[in-house]
């Protein structure tokens, strides 16, 4: 299979800190992976999720998107290959739902008739009426709607990769039990490439084909959720487990493991 991103001795540094925020990551991720990446604040992994769409910039190392080297890619057009999905979900409040999935398909100049087929397309793939919901404000939404019109909106353009950090965050465990199983249900339909943060195991471990455990800037695992409950690298990531059960965090063999 080929490879969607490649991180080769890839370290960021922000001033002041007393380590790296990426030490030396060597990754490779193949196409069609969900990879969710792991690990408490402050471990990585949103600055490494943030270096792949150029958010930030590399200290050492060299990224590579599908072969590429990042670097030699203007940013902006590099953004608009990639979805990007966000806690926060940055929809524009002074647009409809409809503007706010649009918005890329505009910028490249789409006509109206493939943009209105899209948008129809993504609400009910994100299951939202579209004649209920299209002609809508963000703040006529609850918040797992406006989360799935903000993944609706990433996914306008069709990427080869989405990049999601902590995307369901701020949501109740309902609906983010519900937005976890239509992810999992659009990965499954689009095959796409998905790279995952989160700071939950139990999610980490429902969504990801591979987790990604990280702490201190540097990886301690990367596997398969079985893989990884079966034989835990080091103390780390044995004791992140041991957390999660002592927790009362669960999950099932039907989950991955």
């Amino acid at each position: 299979m080929s490879l969607a991103v490649e991180f080769i001795n890839v370290t960021k540094h922000f001033k002041n800190a007393s380590y790296n925020a990426v030490d030396d990551v060597n990754l490779e991720v193949e196409q069609g992976e969900l990879i969710t990446i792991l690990g408490t604040s402050g471990c990585g992994k949103t600055t490494l999720l943030k270096m792949v769409n150029r958010l930030y910039e590399p200290d050492e190392g060299e990224i590579r998107l599908f072969g590429e080297n990042i670097k030699n890619s203007d940013p902006v057009q590099l953004r608009r290959k990639i979805g990007y999905v966000i806690q926060q979900v940055g929809l524009f409040p002074h647009m409809t739902v409809y503007d706010n999935i649009a918005t890329v398909p505009k910028i490249l100049k789409w006509d109206k008739k493939q943009i209105d087929a899209r948008v129809e397309e993504l609400l009910l793939l994100v299951d939202l009426d579209p004649k209920e919901f299209k002609n809508r404000y963000p703040a006529q939404l609850s918040g797992g709607q406006q989360q799935r019109i903000g993944l609706a909106r990433a996914l306008a353009v069709k990427p080869e990769l989405m990049l999601l950090d902590e995307p369901f965050g701020a949501i109740d465990a309902i609906n983010r039990n519900n937005l976890q199983n239509e992810l999992k249900r659009i990965h499954c339909k689009y095959q796409k490439t998905f790279l995952f943060v989160t700071h939950d195991i139990n999610e980490a471990f429902k969504l990801g084909t591979k987790v990604l455990i990280m702490d201190k800037g540097q990886v301690q695992q990367f596997d398969t959720p079985v893989n990884i409950s079966r034989k835990p690298a080091n103390e780390f990531v044995n004791f992140l487990l041991e957390s999660a059960i002592n927790s009362n965090q669960s999950w099932s063999l039907g989950d991955g493991i």
